[in-house]
């Protein structure tokens, strides 16, 4: 059988360059391809050296070919990787800074310190929002510690390949109204993530841009602990509406949520802080259900958010059913008729109204703009 450069073409329009949003054809990744009879020669040109990207690319072109074009072809594909020049041009090119369409609001949620139930939160907010009849998506940022799956009783799932504008992209998946991204998804359990930076920037790119969202009024972002270069990657890459910065009472949580919150206000970033949740804020026994007892201090996140002159948006109890709902992947303010849904419900009117006052009173925010110069990153707009 004689192959044909052009099917080889069409059929290499099919796969998605990873953290690029644009097929292999587009991206101007595929330098040349050459067929002689049932023998086809693909040139493939990358920009990041990473071995399991270049492995994905190789046996996604051979396993195109063969079942769009002709499952006995001979394939040889050659790789070569070229890094991007390191000037302010290329750094914006290849992170977009740009909004996803169809998405109305996107939420940032963070804590300073890891333990203070940043995900939890995240996840209760994300059904209570669905519940109120939003549109709701959750991107599960945090690459090292990734807890969306289980905490949404999805760990078996796999994101299906759907056709979005003639492209490849992923489609989140979905439960409890609420549509979500992990890289939770992509990993063993027992497999740890050790990327660098830039590697992990990039899978964030991928499952932000590469994507097929939909419509949402309201994209949730959980960010890892502590204030670095995944939460850079994500300002750089997204206009964020607003941060919501999760908080345990006690003084050596409060200190790195005050660092956090400094974080989305320094004037190179500028991203709004919506306010400051307190979780873990008392607990009270099931039998004694008068009694508080303040076990990590008291209302410390409140105080911190009057000192910061930002809203305090609501505390959440230390209540055992909230931990076991998210072991079991039902989030607790699914929960109907309980004290935690109620606080749950309380929390999230709270965020959507200062959502709707942020947006009544600022200009939209602009996603920042990172130069890397020898070896040192400046923030500017």
């Amino acid at each position: 059988m004689k192959l044909e450069k052009s099917d080889i073409l069409k059929a290499l329009e099919t796969i998605t360059v990873a953290g690029e949003g644009q097929n292999m054809v587009e991206s101007g990744s595929v330098k040349n391809v050459i067929t002689f009879g049932d023998e086809v020669v693909v040139d493939l040109v990358l920009t990041t050296p990473a071995l399991h990207i270049r492995k994905r690319a190789e046996v996604d072109v051979m396993k195109v070919i063969h079942e769009k074009v002709y499952e006995k072809a001979k394939i040889t594909v050659n790789i070569k990787v070229e890094a991007p020049a390191a000037n302010t041009q290329s750094q914006t090119n290849e992170i977009k800074g740009k909004s996803i369409p169809g998405i109305t609001n996107i939420i940032a949620v963070a804590s300073g310190k890891g333990g203070v139930g940043k995900s939890t939160v995240t996840s209760n907010l994300a059904v209570t929002l669905a519940k109120m009849g939003f549109k709701v998506g959750l991107l599960d940022a945090d690459i090292y510690g990734p807890s969306a799956p289980i905490m949404f009783d999805v760990e078996r799932e796999r994101p299906l390949s759907v056709k979005e504008g003639g492209k490849s992209k992923m489609k989140p998946i979905e439960n409890y109204g609420v549509k979500i991204l992990s890289i939770g998804f992509f990993t063993q359990p027992n497999q740890a993530v050790v990327w660098r930076g830039p590697m992990a920037a990039k899978a964030l790119n991928q499952m932000i841009f590469d994507a097929a969202w939909g419509e949402l009024d309201f994209m949730l972002i959980d960010l890892p602990p502590g204030t670095g270069d995944i939460h850079l990657s994500i300002m750089q890459s997204l206009p964020i509406t607003g941060a919501v910065v999760v908080s345990t009472p006690q003084n050596v949580a409060l200190a790195d949520a005050r660092k956090g919150v400094a974080m989305f206000q320094q004037e190179s970033i500028n991203v709004p802080v919506l306010g400051i949740i307190e979780n873990m804020a008392y607990f009270t026994p099931e039998e004694l259900p008068n009694n508080k007892y303040y076990i990590f201090g008291k209302e410390g996140a409140k105080h911190l958010a009057e000192d910061m002159d930002i809203p305090f948006l609501g505390e959440i109890p230390l209540v055992q059913s909230i931990r076991e709902a998210g072991d079991v992947g039902r989030p607790a303010a699914l929960q109907t008729a309980t004290p935690i849904e109620k606080a749950f419900e309380e929390l999230t009117k709270s965020v959507v109204q200062e959502v709707v006052d942020r947006n009544d009173n600022l200009p939209p925010t602009e996603a920042i703009k990172i130069t890397t110069m020898a070896g040192c990153s400046a923030v500017k707009k």
